[in-house]
């Protein structure tokens, strides 16, 4: 029964669930307006027998106040169509009954004589009775503003000018859940209007979005209002970030225990050991609490670190880190485990000003470092990723962070994925997301001819570079984004292409001399070129984590490991294994010395889940990528042969007949008038190449067409 129960609660939802937020906006905009236009004609009794008898109940509740009615409609019609908050309905009915309420009780004192109906009456009576008449009315004009407030969603700043006066300002804000998008009331209206002006042209309205994000200042103890405008990205249609609300906050909160104590433990206890030190800053994190000292001149760091097993013993058996020094400080640290960590959200990290400011496109959110502090990373800089740890330490939820980062930043004309997960359950949620070059890739004998595909595409791209005469795929784009408009068509887009290996163990251990080959070729040229490489491994061996493929790829994160030896294969040097697991890692960047300890972000099935859907409905009109894979064969020879029978596409003469009719031979005209993704009209274009419709590539020239439509019409009377 419950079972069933569940299952027509489910189907009672899917007829709105399938609904865009924008949708549903409109469709309740489009009901409080009715109801509006509706008591107004009522009042006119320009409403047959419904209205009129609507309008003497109305007239009975609120008396000459009927005209609020129909105001408060239109109130509702305004937030719904200009969207000021995600979920709308319920609190703007609270904030609309507080402003009604308190609008009849203020007509009824000031007129008296049941002016404001028998509703004012009621609302109006135990007021004057309690406070009398100039009490009452103050409290009610307060609430006649807390529901305007409530209702619109507007704070009310007091903001303190460089001549020592304090100004009011008010602006109506847009709301996430925790985050707030501020603009004022002439810049929502004309972002309105300009929408539908847009929308006549059958265009997207596109436009900055304001961000503000609350920030604690270290000198006072204020909040501080910060507008962020959406990062200008090479884009090839109007990209708009998925909501925030979207992704969960930071979780709980963290508790240190006795700061002080701890404090006195560390310097007593080095004290016994004839180590003099200061104590300096606590700053505590998500999972540790790093307390810092200053040693006294001619000590040796090898003698605090040589104590680690003796600080662990006096502060309660925590396993702790000793990073000494702290790069940057002349200090060292002591990380000791909180008693309670908190969780780490992407909300509250993609709401950040460096982030949403960041016009980089590869910009990563990882997570919060001892201090509290955000993490980010731009995979273009790495520019590949190593990621290894113990079982259950949080590789996948990593993972998830870095796709995640790149979902809320990218269109699918900008980036592509390509996934490989031989686990088969951790990554076959992004099945059918639009950003895929093919489907999640679960079987090792399919993975060898991917990673052959972009060989080739790595080399067709450096072909490309070298006829633009450009030196790497963001001066190609820039390039791009300055060409006239009809030039710009005729580019091939080029868009970044991520991969992904969620088990590189599983792989190498099929194809492992191909394999490597592969991945090693693709770490040591594809920068350039906008394909970058993010490998996950349980299995930190030396079998595994070859030198040759350490060399290619610098940028690494290590979480919980079983032994001081496999840390030291991740990273070339100790630490890993004293870390806590559960995200707790050990981030490695190209370009620095040490490596820093972040708490990584945490993302749940169902965020994950809500982004994915939001994709999909988002880009429904995105035709998918479809990329040919076939098995892997090694009895015949080397994996990397080509060939000979290619399978026809089904679109193949009508792409032949469309090159040949028009004279324009390239993927992404075949991509505009087909309507099929990149990876397809580039393998329509090298069937037709084969077969001599059209001249090879020859980077960023036009093909020749060989084939004349003269020639053509020929050949059919012959």
């Amino acid at each position: 029964m419950r079972g069933r129960k569940n299952k027509n609660k489910q189907e009672k939802q899917k007829w709105h669930d399938g609904l865009k937020p924008e949708t549903k906006h409109s469709i309740s905009g489009i009901i409080f307006l009715g109801l509006a236009a509706f008591f107004t004609l009522a009042a006119f009794g320009k409403a047959g027998m419904v209205g009129k008898s609507a309008y003497r109940v109305l007239e009975f509740t609120f008396g000459s106040a009927f005209f609020l009615v129909p105001v408060f409609f239109f109130l509702g019609s305004l937030i719904s169509f200009l969207s000021l908050r995600a979920r709308f309905v319920f609190t703007t009915l609270i904030g609309g009954a507080i402003f009604l309420l308190s609008a009849l009780g203020i007509i009824d004192i000031i007129f008296g004589e049941k002016t404001a109906g028998y509703l004012g009456f009621l609302v109006s009576l135990p007021f004057l009775k309690l406070f009398d008449f100039w009490a009452s009315i103050v409290l009610f004009a307060a609430l006649f503003i807390i529901g305007f407030l409530i209702m619109f969603n507007i704070p009310l700043k007091f903001k303190r000018k460089q001549d020592g006066e304090i100004g009011k300002e008010s602006s109506f804000a847009k709301a996430t859940e925790d985050k707030d998008v501020v603009s004022s009331f002439r810049e929502i209206i004309a972002d309105f209007k300009n929408s539908i002006e847009e929308k006549e042209k059958g265009l997207r309205p596109e436009g900055p979005v304001e961000i503000i994000q609350d920030r604690k200042l270290e000198d006072r103890d204020e909040r501080e209002e910060i507008s962020l405008r959406q990062s200008k990205r090479i884009s090839f249609r109007n990209f708009h970030s998925p909501p925030l609300d979207l992704f969960e906050g930071d979780r709980g909160k963290p508790s240190s225990g006795d700061i002080k104590a701890n404090a006195n433990i560390i310097k007593r206890t080095l004290q016994n050991f004839g180590i003099s030190v200061e104590m300096g800053e606590v700053t505590v994190g998500p999972s540790v609490t790093q307390y810092t000292l200053k040693p006294a001149e001619g000590i040796k760091l090898s003698r605090i670190t040589a104590l680690q097993n003796d600080l662990s013993l006096a502060l309660g058996g925590h396993q702790i880190r000793i990073e000494a020094p702290i790069p940057g400080k002349s200090l060292v640290g002591i990380e000791v485990p909180n008693n309670a960590a908190s969780l780490v959200g992407l909300h509250h990290l993609f709401a950040q000003e460096d982030f949403m400011k960041s016009d980089r496109p590869l910009f990563l959110a990882l997570g919060r470092n001892v201090s509290g502090q955000p993490v980010y990373a731009d995979l273009a800089k790495m520019p590949h990723l190593m990621i290894a740890g113990a079982t259950n330490s949080g590789k996948s939820v990593a993972i998830h962070a870095i796709i995640s980062s790149l979902l809320f930043r990218n269109s699918p004309e900008i980036m592509r994925f390509v996934l490989i997960d031989p686990k088969r359950v951790e990554l076959s949620v992004y099945n059918e997301l639009p950003h895929l070059l093919t489907p999640v890739i679960t079987e090792p004998k399919k993975a060898l001819p991917v990673l052959k595909w972009l060989t080739k595409e790595m080399e067709r791209r450096y072909d490309i570079l070298l006829q633009a005469k450009t030196r790497d795929i963001t001066s190609y784009h820039r390039m791009i984004a300055e060409a006239p408009e009809e030039e710009k068509q005729e580019k091939d887009p080029m868009p970044y292409i991520i991969v992904i290996i969620d088990e590189l163990a599983d792989l190498m251990a099929t194809y492992p001399r191909e394999f490597e080959a592969s991945v090693i070729r693709l770490a040591q040229m594809s920068r350039a070129v906008g394909i970058h490489l993010v490998l996950s491994t349980q299995r930190p061996s030396v079998e595994i984590l070859t030198g040759l493929l350490k060399a290619n790829i610098t940028s690494r994160m290590a979480f919980q490991v079983a032994t001081q030896v496999d840390s030291r294969t991740i990273l070339d040097m100790a630490g890993a294994e004293k870390l806590l697991g559960n995200g707790d890692m050990l981030f490695l960047a190209g370009d620095a010395a040490k490596p820093r300890r972040v708490q990584g972000a945490f993302v749940s099935d169902k965020e994950t889940k809500r982004l994915v859907n939001y994709l999909i409905k988002e880009y429904e009109d995105v035709d998918k990528d479809e990329l040919d894979i076939m098995p892997a064969e090694t009895e015949n020879g080397s994996i990397f042969e080509d060939s000979a029978d290619d399978v026809d596409d089904e679109l193949y003469e009508e792409a032949r007949e469309l090159i040949i009719r028009t004279g324009k031979a390239s993927s992404s005209y075949l991509q505009r008038r087909l309507k099929v993704g990149y990876a397809r009209a580039a393998r329509l274009l090298d069937m037709m190449e084969e077969r001599g419709v059209v001249s090879p590539g020859d980077g960023a020239k036009p093909r020749e067409v060989f084939i004349k439509p003269a020639s053509e019409e020929a050949e059919k009377y012959e």
